[in-house]
């Protein structure tokens, strides 16, 4: 099915002025003028008769124009020549053929070109004279060197370049440049080949409103425009219109045909008195331009412009080898980069480290300015970014506006106002989610282009009217374009967008093998604690079974050793009397040793009675039990706070103070003792949840405990004296209390200074 006809033009404006206002719909291609370096003769297909000539031929030929009109060519071309024309009009197409002649009827005048093709049922005839300095067409082996130059190119870039200089080097144009469009239709020099003395346009950028919309579809017709001189006068053609049609002529592939006067004053205010265009054509679109440029006017051969041509067309056939290329080569950096990271991402402790604590990192995998991590809670960056507020600003938008894994956009502020603000370094953002809902996230940023973009002429003054008109020039054309770019970067290319969402899998992965890790590491330690708790049982059970049968013998030996003190010492002599005098203590030693083993050993195996426990009274009772012992060490004990009820088992809670009062007095050098119980306050820096333990607090001003001491003391039969400092003891009550307080589900710890007292603290859950 034929796809409908898209105009871009307004053949009713073909007989108005055109201006700014209109020139976006200027039929350029029916202007009904030439430029006058050459004459044009439209022949009717049929008769081949003359039906409209150039107004110029009769400065160019001393014919006036409307005399040639009805006549044919015999009246300008020799025998032999008009032969070879009739020969040749039955092929013709739109494709110009090229004819060398000599104009018989017009004495002293030049040699001409004559290039002849066939469209809108004319046949047309257009005569350039040639110039006597015309350079001599390139042969085959200069042809070979361009050719070979253009093939060695290994990167677009580079493709351009070598383009630009060839064309320049054939033509001798002041300045050569290649012009790439964008995606918005904006275009951008690329590649430049120019006199030293000129001021460079590498990397300038011009709006799409530019080149208007007819005038690309003329560019993807006809793949060579030329104006030799910019400031000529239009021929016009004498009729304008074609008799037949009663409209002028569609002059798209004519060689002469004019150009808009907005093009010429463009050219103009460029400064270029001579230009020549070639299309860069990519798969039936306009990829861009080679532009030439002279300062003065320049007439460059139709042979040279034919070579220049096929370099054009050479050129859009080899272009998609060589982007081809490009994207290959930074489809391979970024999967070398990738692997690098996944290597580092798999060797490191913490895989988060291999992102950026080492030489390669996220930075280095796409082309951009900066980077973030967001992870737990954790910010890191790389590069240039946003500030730390402003990055989690961003997260926190994706978490609520981007529900996809993988996020991009070329314009953030374009989604959210608020992104103006950090456009300078994040107008393009490319983002994973590896857990949205905890805004764990990785980012990757692109500055605004007009940030990247180093245009010569931005320092200078520029022009916007005068006398009410607006002047186009480079410089207008630049602020154009940053008007309709401003807030934006580069565009996330698709390899980009995939690479991103294989960075993301590869986390997911090994975060899923890191959980299957914990979670096999979390049974195996669960196994081992159920085996643990069966083996401290079983120890439990041993050590009170043995504790227990081994205290009968030992009685025994005991009691037997005073019965032979009591009955037999005055037999023995001091030796012997002192031997058994050791016995006796080393049994009292051991039995004590026993009783605390069974006393640990059973804590362990009892089950707690709990009750509402009144602690005020709990304190009182376990006092008045060491009453003698607190009147012969002469201590005196405060509570110091009313004490609250409390769910616990009294008899073990009872044996705790008792302990821990016994301690109190036992460790002090000083004639008077003082000893404090209390609660501890909340403000406690190792106070638990408040809302979920009573802490109490034993405090004496004893000789204190080296903090490196602090754990050791808790250990069973752990002594940090001599055994028969402190009025000895087997170093095993802390133990006991430690464990009776942890059985209630608390904790005991102490705090000390050597020298300068202790506190002891134990935490009770206030339910359990």
């Amino acid at each position: 099915m034929d796809q409908p006809t898209v105009s871009h033009t307004s053949e009713l404006l073909s007989d108005m002025p055109t201006t700014l206002t209109n020139c976006d719909r200027e039929p350029i291609h029916i202007p009904g003028a030439v430029q006058p370096y050459g004459f044009l003769l439209c022949l009717d297909e049929r008769t081949q008769r003359v039906v409209q000539a150039s107004e110029n031929t009769q400065a160019l030929l001393g014919i006036p124009a409307n005399e040639l009109v009805g006549a044919g060519l015999e009246q300008l071309l020799p025998p032999t020549h008009l032969a070879e024309l009739h020969a040749l009009w039955p092929t013709l197409t739109e494709a110009p053929r090229l004819l060398g002649v000599q104009l018989h009827h017009t004495p002293n005048q030049p040699f001409y070109k004559l290039i002849v093709h066939r469209y809108d049922g004319l046949l047309w005839a257009e005569f350039e004279p040639v110039a006597s300095n015309d350079p001599s067409v390139v042969d085959l082996g200069t042809l070979n060197t361009v050719l070979s130059q253009m093939l060695s190119a290994t990167t677009v870039l580079d493709f351009c370049q070598h383009a630009v200089e060839q064309v320049r080097s054939i033509t001798g144009f002041d300045r050569v440049a290649m012009y790439r469009f964008a995606a918005d239709e904006s275009g951008e020099v690329v590649a430049e080949a120019k006199r030293p003395d000129l001021d460079p346009w590498l990397g300038l950028h011009y709006p799409a409103t530019d080149i208007p919309q007819q005038a690309r579809a003329m560019y993807l017709k006809n793949w060579l425009r030329f104006i030799p001189d910019a400031s000529y006068r239009p021929a016009a053609l004498v009729p304008v219109r074609n008799p037949t049609t009663g409209r002028p002529p569609d002059m798209t592939y004519a060689v002469l045909r004019s150009v808009s006067p907005i093009h010429l004053e463009y050219l103009h205010n460029m400064g270029s008195a001579a230009t020549m265009t070639i299309s860069v054509i990519r798969e039936g679109k306009l990829w861009g331009m080679i532009t030439c440029h002279h300062l003065t006017p320049l007439l460059v051969s139709y042979e040279l412009r034919e070579l220049c041509l096929f370099i054009g067309k050479t050129f859009s056939a080899l272009l998609p080898t060589k982007e081809q290329q490009d994207l290959h080569v930074y489809q391979l950096h970024i999967q070398k980069t990738q692997t690098r990271l996944f290597d580092q991402m798999n060797s490191s402790a913490n895989f988060v480290a291999g992102l950026y604590q080492h030489p390669t990192t996220l930075l280095d995998v796409f082309a951009c300015s900066g980077a973030a991590i967001c992870f737990e809670g954790e910010l890191l960056t790389l590069g240039t970014t946003p500030t730390p507020d402003q990055i989690q600003d961003v997260v926190a938008w994706l978490h609520q506006h981007a529900t996809e894994d993988v996020f991009y956009t070329d314009s953030y502020a374009r989604l959210n106002p608020a992104g103006v603000a950090i456009r300078a370094t994040a107008s393009g953002i490319l983002a994973i989610t590896l857990a949205q809902e905890t805004n764990d996230y990785i980012l990757w940023f692109r500055p605004e282009q007009l940030q990247t973009v180093t245009w010569a002429g931005r320092t200078q003054k520029v022009e916007t009217k005068a006398d009410g008109q607006i002047f186009l020039s480079p410089r207008q054309s630049f602020e154009a374009w940053k008007q309709t770019v401003e807030n934006t970067a580069a565009a996330w290319q698709p390899l980009e967008i995939e690479a991103a969402q294989e960075i993301r899998l590869h986390i997911a992965d090994i975060r899923l093998k890191i959980f299957n890790e914990l979670q096999a590491r979390a049974t195996s330690l669960s196994r081992l604690n159920a085996e643990l708790e069966r083996s401290n049982d079983e120890l439990d059970s041993f050590a009170y079974v043995a504790s227990h049968d081994l205290k009968e013998p030992l009685r025994g030996i005991h009691n037997y050793s005073i019965f032979l003190l009591e009955d037999y010492a005055d037999r023995l002599d001091a030796e012997g009397v002192s031997k058994l005098q050791t016995l006796v203590r080393l049994s009292q030693r051991m039995e004590a040793l026993i009783e605390s083993l069974l006393q640990i050993s059973r804590v362990g195996r009892l089950d707690l009675t709990l009750v509402p426990t009144n602690m005020n009274e709990l304190v009182t009772g376990v006092l008045e039990l060491l009453a003698p012992r607190l009147e012969q060490t002469h201590t005196t004990v405060v509570v110091a706070d009313a004490l609250p009820t409390v769910l616990a088992d009294p008899i073990r809670l009872g044996e705790v103070f008792n302990n821990l009062i016994t301690n109190a007095m036992r460790y002090s050098n000083d004639s008077e003792k003082y000893i404090t119980i209390g609660m501890a306050s909340d403000t406690l820096p190792n106070f638990p949840a408040p809302e979920q333990f009573d802490v109490f607090f034993v405090r004496d001003q004893g000789i204190g405990i080296d903090p490196k001491h602090h754990e050791n003391i808790f250990k069973i039969f752990k002594r940090l004296h001599a055994q028969d400092k402190y009025g000895g003891g087997t170093g095993a009550g802390l133990a006991i209390a430690k464990k009776m307080i942890e059985k209630h589900g608390g904790k005991l710890w102490v705090e000390s200074v050597l020298g300068k007292g202790a506190t002891f603290y134990f935490s009770l859950p206030k339910a359990l």
